[in-house]
């Protein structure tokens, strides 16, 4: 394979990337990274490692204090289509409590002034991928449960067909039944929808089940990068102490498996 078409295969890279707060303190210090298209890279790393500092410098929510994020080849393209151009799922959702669940999933294909029939469609095909009902399009966000919001999180983030996806720590204040259904989920999607994902957890075994690759961060900058099967074996004293803290084995990339 040439250059040329290592580099076509980059959907985002950061090249020797920090970020310094107006205080001084530095949250990113020399962060260089690939993901590749259709790869779901998980950036695992303890409360104040740099994990989401990381994902809101893809999408612009931050700017670079030195080096660069380029986003398909482009470093500083319109910051407003790039947005759309991308998927964003957080933790709590950030539903509009006074919007349907059909207008909060509507929003982005709304702001591109698609066609209401077209919308509407999209609205009970994105339900239906997300597993849920199409009546749920009609309800408001505090008639639902915390899954079934998370849910509708993720079909809106799905609805103008981003080829990217950023999701910090999307299942993390969800119960462990409805973390595990939703993660079984998300891999039958990321399967049918090949999307490129970077995915922020602080749990090795989400990141096992979930990763294409793993990158493990520290105190803001890069520790390592790698498959989950080698995560597993690494003897780098990070990964190692996360392996034994978190006394997981084969069987947790096993359970990557979707049916």
């Amino acid at each position: 394979m040439h250059m040329g078409s290592i580099a076509n295969d980059l959907a985002i890279e950061f090249r020797d990337v920090s970020y310094t707060l107006p205080s001084g303190e530095q949250l990113l210090s020399g962060l260089n990274l690939e993901v590749q298209r259709g790869q779901t890279l998980v950036l695992l790393g303890r409360s104040g490692s740099g994990k989401t500092t990381t994902l809101k410098l893809v999408n612009r929510l931050l700017s670079p204090s030195s080096g660069e994020v380029r986003v398909n080849g482009v470093a500083n393209g319109d910051i407003i289509r790039l947005r759309r151009s991308i998927g964003y799922v957080i933790q709590d959702v950030g539903l509009f409590p006074h919007f349907t669940v059909e207008r909060n999933i509507g929003l982005v294909p709304t702001i591109e002034a698609w066609p209401k029939e077209q919308i509407r469609q999209r609205v009970q095909e994105l339900l239906r991928m997300v597993g849920l009902e199409a009546q749920m399009a009609s309800r408001y966000p505090r008639q639902l449960s915390g899954g079934q919001r998370q849910r509708v999180g993720v079909a809106r983030a799905l609805a103008a067909d981003p080829a990217i996806l950023l999701m910090d720590e999307p299942f993390g204040a969800l119960d462990p039944l409805t973390r595990d259904e939703l993660q079984r989920e998300f891999l039958v999607l990321q399967q049918k929808l090949n999307k490129t994902v970077v995915f922020v957890t602080h749990d090795l075994r989400e990141a096992l089940r979930l990763g294409s690759r793993i990158a493990l961060m520290e105190a803001g900058k890069l520790v390592t990068v790698l498959p989950p099967q080698d995560f597993l074996r690494s003897d780098d004293p990070w990964a190692a102490a996360y392996v034994r803290a978190f006394g997981v084995g084969p069987a947790s990339v096993a359970d990557r498996e979707v049916s």
